[in-house]
């Protein structure tokens, strides 16, 4: 998929990264006062590799270092550099960022941390010698479907993503599966807790599912996500062509691997597109992800629809249709478990860091608290 109608001829230096047309429109401005364009292909203490028409260079940041968290450069960034001088140069401005994947923090402050931007796909990669974990892939499916920038966002398929950028599900080691029907039904597992999202089972050792995953990546800026020793950076090598990123056995008693990816680093591939590789990640905290988690849990918004009353909770209220659809067996009670988990979670989050929204949390709890009361007395006969 082309990154833009308005795409430059591939002649152009940073083409092969990304750089197109609305990118050149957006950069005029800067590129009158006669600074370089280029993208962040890696951040490390303060200072970042770019890579620009003129080749890639060491720039400090020391100009656009911001309160917000939220708007730190990142891998993935495209920026105005200084033209020429000794390295490092320095970050002047960073360009709009059209798509943006984040996360939030395990510090006390509740605050958000950007892990890649501009992206086009948000690979979750899932490792098959393991047991599946499908709350944790609904976990990381509700933050690709709900981080975003806030500002002009891409749609990179018939799917309108919240956070403009299409997710996969790649679930990696493929070849430690017995059989090929053991594998189906393990796919057919990951695709009902992530409907609407692309499942592709492969294998770097064996080559399986490889050449599938390349041409979907092909012409746009992938992220690579997931726990340490899913595989993530064997498969960044053998998408790249050759060994660019350290990798280490995963440990037999677990399967975890070691953290041997330590920075974000942005690698071209050779068949069309760039990608993202990213440490492992230990925690995966929801930020600001109330429309991922509806779009991961599709099913249960559309029947909670058909519930008696709209504010319904889906605990013990009559005329449930989320509860009636649990009871039948059509809606599995581990969905429903992790639905509430995710909202709860969420719902914090947003309480710490919007008090308004606090505000009017505390207003629902004491509202339900006393519907609870009421029914309860009503059920023992005191009802006035």
């Amino acid at each position: 998929m082309s990154f833009s109608s308005f795409r430059l001829p591939p002649a152009h230096p940073l083409a092969l990264y990304g750089w197109d047309g609305e990118w050149e429109a957006e950069f005029a401005p800067y590129a009158a006062q006669g600074l370089l364009p280029g993208r962040v292909v890696r951040v490390d203490r303060g200072q970042c590799d770019v890579v620009t028409p003129a080749g890639v260079i060491r720039a400090d940041t020391e100009f656009v270092v911001p309160r917000d968290p939220m708007k730190v450069v990142c891998t993935g960034d495209w920026v105005a550099v200084d033209p020429e001088g000794d390295d490092p140069r320095y970050v002047r401005t960073l360009l709009p960022r059209r798509t943006a994947f984040v996360r939030s923090t395990s510090s006390k402050r509740s605050e958000g941390q950007v892990l890649a931007t501009n992206i086009d796909y948000i690979v979750i990669c899932v490792s098959l010698a393991l047991e599946l974990d499908l709350g944790r892939i609904e976990r990381f499916l509700a933050l690709a479907m709900s981080s975003s920038t806030g500002e002009a966002l891409l749609h990179t398929s018939a799917l309108s993503w919240e956070s403009g950028a299409q997710p996969l599900v790649v679930l990696t080691k493929a070849d430690l599966v017995p059989d090929a029907a053991t594998l189906g039904h393990l796919v057919q597992d990951v695709e009902r807790a992530a409907p609407g999202v692309s499942v592709l089972p492969v294998s770097s050792s064996a080559g399986e599912g490889l050449d599938v995953l390349a041409a979907v990546l092909s012409g746009g800026t992938s992220v690579l996500l997931g726990q340490s020793g899913a595989g993530k950076s064997t498969l960044a090598n053998v998408l790249v062509g050759e060994d660019v990123m350290d990798v280490r056995a995963a440990r037999d008693v677990d399967g975890k691997g070691r953290h041997t990816t330590t920075t974000r680093n942005l690698l071209v591939l050779p068949g069309g597109g760039v990608l993202i590789d990213t440490p492992g990640l230990r925690g995966v905290g929801l930020w600001d992800a109330e429309t991922g988690v509806g779009q991961v849990f599709s099913e249960i918004e559309e029947l909670a629809a058909d519930c008696r009353f709209h504010d319904c909770a889906h605990v013990a209220e009559p005329g449930c249709a989320v509860l009636a659809a649990v009871d039948s067996g059509a809606l599995p009670e581990r969905r429903l478990d992790s639905y509430r988990k995710l909202l709860r979670e969420n719902q914090r989050i947003v309480a710490k860091t919007d008090a308004r929204a606090r505000a009017e949390i505390r207003r629902e709890w004491k509202r339900k608290g006393a519907d609870g009361r009421a029914a309860m007395d009503a059920k023992r006969g005191r009802w006035h």
